[in-house]
């Protein structure tokens, strides 16, 4: 493995799934950013802090999020995301292609052992 670099291999999977890991979490109930942030930490899927804020708009952009601002006792209000129909459309997609995608992996797996 002289020649690959495991690490950007590694990386490139966890952004794979961003998406669907970020409207897995948000499906369950809006979500504001720093709790949707310490859920992708805590999976280790994500590292970098400015990744989620850029992947929050292009969602929202594609009509899969909205947000609304809640008032907050800690301080200014808070950008609480939730997901819309065409999130929760595109969610049941990404979790039967993973569901599939998952299968097809262990099948290898199950033989390269």
């Amino acid at each position: 493995m002289d020649d690959i670099n495991l690490e950007n291999i590694q990386a490139q999977m966890r952004k794979g799934t961003l998406e669907f890991a970020t409207l897995l979490i948000i499906s369950r109930s809006p979500a504001y950013a720093s709790d949707i942030l310490k859920e992708l930490k805590d999976a280790k899927l994500i590292v970098v802090e400015g990744t989620l804020y850029p992947l929050l708009t292009r969602l929202k952009n594609a009509a899969l999020l909205e947000y609304s601002w809640q008032e907050s006792s800690e301080g200014p209000p808070r950008k609480y995301y939730t997901i819309t129909k065409k999130g929760k459309e595109t969610l049941a997609v990404l979790s039967l292609t993973w569901e599939n995608f998952n299968k097809s992996i262990n099948h290898l797996i199950k033989k390269y052992e």
